[in-house]
């Protein structure tokens, strides 16, 4: 099974630009969603423009559940070593639980994790996340990342349903000065 995951994802990296050339292929005029490494499903509906090749790809969406996975690269590597910095391994993370809760006006508010054991370029990570409190707007939801059946993520994220898109929501005591606390 982790082969047939590997494989798509494999197929999705290949389709994306390596060379100046191309690039070059692609009209300039067009939106950034037609390019290929955009995930597109009609059951998602949160998360829709995220591109796969920072934070993964869908393996398998269930009512409350997702199953994800990363395929790392070099350009997400910190040294010449092939570290993989962690905001990636918590991008991942968080868009599994996202896809487990998939609710339109989705926002992760909070979380708590742990980062058991290092990525390296080329480990493919596989993302299972978890998600309760289904009757409420407010949701909790666990993420288990491994490498290999290695875990080397655990997470818990809180996310909240908004009625409207976050960025069309009226924020109480928005100038609130902070610093002051």
């Amino acid at each position: 099974m982790a082969d047939d995951a590997q494989e798509m994802v494999y197929e999705e990296l290949n389709k994306i630009p390596q060379t100046e050339e191309d690039f070059d292929e692609f009209d300039n005029d067009k939106e950034v969603s037609q390019i290929s490494d955009f995930e597109e499903r009609d059951d998602l509906k949160t998360h829709t423009k995220v591109r796969s090749n920072l934070i993964g790809n869908i393996i398998s969406l269930e009512k409350s559940k997702s199953k994800t996975t990363l395929q790392t690269t070099n350009e997400m590597k910190v040294d010449n070593l092939g570290l993989i910095h962690n905001g990636f391994i918590y991008g991942g993370a968080e868009y599994a639980a996202a896809v487990a809760v998939n609710e339109k006006n989705l926002v992760i508010i909070s979380s708590k994790v742990k980062f058991l054991a290092p990525a390296k370029s080329g480990d493919l990570i596989e993302f299972k996340a978890f998600a309760k409190f289904e009757d409420s707007r407010k949701r909790e939801i666990k993420v288990i990342g491994e490498i290999n059946e290695i875990k080397i993520f655990e997470g818990f994220f809180q996310a909240v349903l908004l009625e409207n898109h976050i960025l069309k929501t009226k924020i109480k005591n928005i100038n609130k000065d902070y610093h002051t606390l």
